[in-house]
């Protein structure tokens, strides 16, 4: 599923590239076109500018035609002859109605401006055309304002447009890999759920397996021995117990999942809740060579919690201790208010839990992946349980861990 997607997610990203190059040499081929017409255009205005020039210098006084030439080749005396009123009247009339939105301009054979109908400034220079007659090597040019020049609404034009582009793309390759994670995702949590069924059904196996095995070994009549007999009923009774609160954790890991697990708050006390928790634990921990240290406080206020939820979430702490306590057989649990907050602690000298892996370890199904926990029974869903308890009430779960160095466990809960 994952290499699949993983080519797909390519497949996308390539396209997506192959369409960004393909639509900024398309942008780009379109704003060289732009410009040409642009410059076609303005080059075809010039000419019709020069002409009509050409008609008009043919009407005026060679003297003045005279007196303009001169002032090309002395431009100390262009500014005088600009400024009288025959040189100024034909300027006018020849370049005053040349296209609103452009500037004419008459350029000396030096390609200098020597009058325009109003400031050129940093206005952009379209195109130019030669005078063929009276003021021959003079030319006639036109300038766009600064601001409206048609280049510069190709340029915006072609800049939006590559935007969009872009904005496309972004999206395109965003979505892709938001698709690509979420089905590596999806894939995962199928994966995950694969494997809590595989471990559910092992876990409710082996109990099942041993509690038949026992009670056909009683039933057959093969234990004379009282002391044998009572051996058999203790762990037929405590595979019983594992049994109840694996199906426990599926139940209500089942009404979580659908919305329905409710909790029946009232004042209890706490110390009954951590007795009866550590209880079907007893003959487990006699048997492993546990040192148990059991701290209540005194004088604990009573805290409104639903007793049986927080029992439950204590047993999967204390089993999870039992379960990983690797050659530490210690296991303390602890009861006691701080900073106005009940805080219950279960810490055992177990393999420990990498840094890495601390907030990944409540989600559901999640199994801390190394050999030394893949080899060990797990539905995977008991700290999500106990983390969905803790905040169900308010509070919150919190842990404290090494690899190789134990872990402490805290379910901490409001007290009013």
């Amino acid at each position: 599923m994952s290499r699949w997607s993983g080519w797909a997610l390519g497949a996308v990203i390539a396209a997506a590239a192959v369409l960004a190059a393909l639509g900024w040499v398309s942008l780009r081929q379109w704003e060289r076109s732009a410009q040409l017409v642009v410059r076609e255009q303005a080059r075809d205005m010039a000419a019709m500018a020069a002409e009509k020039i050409e008609m008009v210098l043919r009407d005026v006084p060679d003297d003045v035609i005279a007196r303009l030439r001169r002032a090309a080749e002395r431009p100390e005396e262009l500014e005088s002859v600009l400024a009288e009123p025959a040189v100024r009247e034909v300027l006018e009339r020849t370049l005053g109605g040349v296209e609103a939105t452009s500037i004419a301009a008459l350029l000396d054979p030096a390609d200098r401006p020597v009058y325009a109908r109003e400031p050129l400034g940093a206005a952009e220079r379209l195109a130019s055309a030669r005078l063929r007659a009276g003021l021959p090597d003079w030319k006639i040019a036109l300038y766009q304002p600064e601001g409206v020049s048609p280049y510069g609404a190709v340029r915006r034009q072609v800049m939006l447009f590559s935007c969009a582009l872009g904005v496309l793309l972004v999206v395109i390759v965003a979505g892709s890999v938001i698709t690509y994670r979420l089905m590596r995702r999806e894939s995962e949590i199928t994966r995950l759920k694969a494997d809590f069924v595989a471990n559910v059904s092992h876990d409710l196996k082996t109990p099942l397996s041993v509690i038949r095995m026992y009670g056909e070994t009683l039933e057959m009549g093969r234990v004379s021995d009282a002391a044998q007999r009572d051996a058999y009923y203790r762990v037929i009774t405590r595979e019983s117990e594992r049994l109840s609160r694996l199906i426990d954790n599926v139940l209500d890991f089942s009404r979580i999942e659908g919305g329905r697990r409710t909790y029946e708050r009232a004042l209890s006390a706490v110390e009954p809740v951590v007795r009866e928790s550590l209880e079907p634990f007893a003959w487990q921990l006699a048997q492993g060579g546990f040192a148990v240290d059991v701290d209540v406080a005194p004088n604990l206020p009573d805290v409104r919690m639903d007793a049986a939820a927080v029992g439950q979430a204590l047993s999967n702490l204390i089993d999870n201790a039992i379960k990983y306590s690797g050659d530490g057989k210690r296991l303390e649990v602890t009861a006691a208010v701080t900073d106005g907050a009940l805080h219950l602690a279960v810490t055992d000298d177990g393999i420990g839990i990498p840094a890495g892996e601390h907030t990944r370890i409540f989600e559901k199904f999640y199994r801390v992946g190394h050999s030394e926990t893949q080899g060990r029974r797990g539905s995977g869903v008991g700290l999500a349980l106990v983390r969905h308890v803790a905040q169900a009430h308010g509070g919150r779960v919190t842990v404290e861990s090494r690899s190789g160095h134990g872990s402490r466990f805290t379910l901490v809960l409001p007290v009013e």
